[in-house]
């Protein structure tokens, strides 16, 4: 269903795009912008792990440098049917992470040092599970698709606020108003679609996490404790919030924003799922205690059975 869901919202982007090249009325200058807008998402999706680890200024792991996160991910990854992906650190306080990579062979996880110093062995497996469960589902390739379409869209509209349309002007029925409806409102409804897409796929994250960590408790109670209360304002996503869908929470601190405008799902809605699904497995729920079922695939990650034991290192 969430797969549907996305289809039709990226043919909506395009039906949009096409709209908005019609009310301008200029069709040559049209492709001329989707064209442009293509190479230079193509550069981005190329690039785009690279850019984004640069942004947030992630430094490498090996095995030899954080031998748990690493032993965690290597049998994650191999639950998942996915090849080793890159390890990065953010030195930054707020507990938060993301997935990047064009394709599961040149993919990259980053995970702040504040996420790995507040959450529990079992917690962090279920973030990392969902951060590979974006790489397995390329929804990288999806945003980017997204983002490409958004890109052409805003073009359109500034090549109409600085033409009006051109010599199409007359085929227009609308004339100028139409130009200047498309110019202020076209790129707000790209936005919207593109923030539908990625809330979208976090629950396709969520859903595929739960399965490849084996608990979908451990990543609900990772939700509940990374999302509530205050938290550290990451300066690297408010330099650059184009990326903020990337992270499993945003990242972004701003007060008073409508959950309309946000990349992310309720996090209230996510971690209901979340226990359905466990509901779903016969996972039974706990006050504190997530420990996984006896003989289940987490005891193989050598967690402690409790979150009482502290925070993951």
């Amino acid at each position: 269903m969430n797969y549907a869901k996305t289809a039709l919202l990226l043919a909506a982007m395009t039906a949009l795009f096409l709209g908005v090249g019609y009310m301008i009325g200029g069709t040559g200058g049209a492709m001329l912008a989707f064209v442009f807008a293509l190479g230079t998402n193509a550069f981005a999706y190329w690039n785009s792990d690279k850019m984004v680890l640069r942004m947030h200024k992630a430094r490498p792991v090996s095995r030899q440098t954080a031998p748990e996160l690493w032993s965690m991910i290597e049998e994650l990854s191999a639950r998942a049917g996915l090849p080793m992906p890159a390890i990065y650190v953010i030195d930054d306080p707020q507990p938060n992470a993301f997935a990047t990579g064009r394709n599961p062979q040149n993919a990259a996880v980053a995970a702040t040092t504040g996420i790995l110093q507040t959450l529990s062995r079992e917690e962090l497996a279920g973030v990392m599970a969902h951060e590979l469960a974006h790489i397995r589902n390329r929804d990288t390739l999806i945003m980017t698709i997204a983002a490409t379409v958004a890109g052409a869209i805003s073009m359109l509209a500034q090549f109409g606020l600085f033409f009006g349309g051109g010599g199409d002007r007359e085929r227009n029925p609308l004339g100028i108003v139409g130009v200047l409806l498309a110019v202020i409102l076209a790129p707000f409804a790209a936005m919207m679609i593109q923030m539908l897409i990625s809330r979208t796929r976090e629950y396709s994250a969520d859903r595929a996490g739960g399965d490849i960590c084996g608990n979908p408790l451990w990543l609900a109670s990772a939700l509940a404790r990374i999302s509530g209360g205050h938290r550290a304002e990451m300066r690297t996503a408010e330099r650059n919030p184009a990326t903020a869908h990337m992270f499993i929470v945003n990242p972004l601190t701003h007060r008073g924003v409508d959950d309309l405008f946000s990349t992310h799902p309720n996090p209230a809605k996510r971690i209901a799922a979340l226990k359905a699904q466990a509901a779903e497995m016969g996972i039974r729920p706990g006050a504190d205690a997530l420990p996984p079922r006896s003989g289940s695939p987490g005891r193989s990650f050598g967690m402690p059975s409790t979150r009482a034991q502290g925070p993951w290192r």
